[in-house]
């Protein structure tokens, strides 16, 4: 193998700051515009598969378990379809809408490790991606009820 010739030669700090005069800016207005409409289509979606279950003669507060059950079963099944990913291409953090990137990061998680197997595949490893969430959303689920107990 050739060596390098000194000039050619730069340190970490000096890469970094190559890339960083080349890079060219992200345009994060328009990043922000996608993700505030796509996440507010999402949620409008939402409504209107709330106002359907409404319209069957489910009462507003009863309507909502089986909205939340219907949003997470659209997500996974586009995420299994390979739509999910097509849209979060173009929408960013727009589909993040925490239902729906939950029921992503799930499913793709167990798309991912079916091939070992249902148990040390699937079972094991499906929580992976969202064990994070998971924990957080426990602990300060309690950290809520501590205060709220409290006060």
């Amino acid at each position: 193998m050739a060596a390098v010739p000194d000039e050619l030669k730069v340190t970490a700090e000096e890469y970094r700051r190559m890339v960083g005069r080349e890079k060219p800016p992200p345009p994060l207005l328009q990043n922000a515009l996608k993700a505030f409409f796509s996440g507010g289509t999402i949620c409008l979606l939402g409504q209107v598969i709330q106002n359907i279950y409404i319209a069957f003669g489910f009462s507003p507060e009863d309507a909502s378990n089986p909205t939340v059950v219907t949003v997470i079963f659209f997500a996974a099944l586009f995420t299994g379809l390979g739509l999910f990913d097509r849209l979060a291409l173009f929408a960013g953090a727009g589909t993040a809408v925490p239902v729906t990137g939950f029921s992503n990061s799930l499913t793709a998680a167990a798309l991912e490790f079916k091939k070992e197997g249902a148990v040390l595949g699937i079972g094991a490893r499906i929580f992976s991606l969202a064990g994070s969430v998971l924990l957080f959303g426990v602990v300060t689920a309690f950290v809520v009820g501590l205060i709220s107990a409290l006060f």
